[in-house]
């Protein structure tokens, strides 16, 4: 498979790893948007959020369990998590990913 998020988190392309279980690996945005912007990944390869099925819901939640993790451990106690699905949404890469993004003020409605 041509992924980079997959490749990341098999190894095969070099990247600092901030968090990593058999499930999950976390690594920091090469375009970030904030001083804090961390993409949390499934190892398993799912293209889209609307690609999610009743079985993720396991992985899902895990998700957010290690941003919540990753914010605890990095002084954040106020952050925005995202997804985007699909190109009108921002989505660049075809893997899903959650975006934990802080370390500055937010607005509302986002970009």
């Amino acid at each position: 498979m041509d992924c980079i998020f997959c490749k990341i988190a098999a190894r095969e392309i070099d990247s600092e790893l901030l968090y990593e279980d058999e499930a999950v690996v976390a690594f920091r945005d090469i375009n970030p948007v904030a001083p804090t912007h961390v993409l949390i990944v499934p190892r398993e390869h799912i293209e889209r959020i609307s690609d999610i099925q009743p079985r993720h819901a396991e992985m899902v939640g895990r998700l957010h369990l290690v941003a919540g993790e990753i914010a605890a451990r990095t002084g954040l106690s106020d952050y925005r998590l995202v997804f985007n699905c699909g190109p009108e949404a921002g989505q660049a890469v075809y893997h899903i990913h959650l975006h934990l993004i802080g370390g500055r003020k937010m607005t509302w409605p986002p970009g």
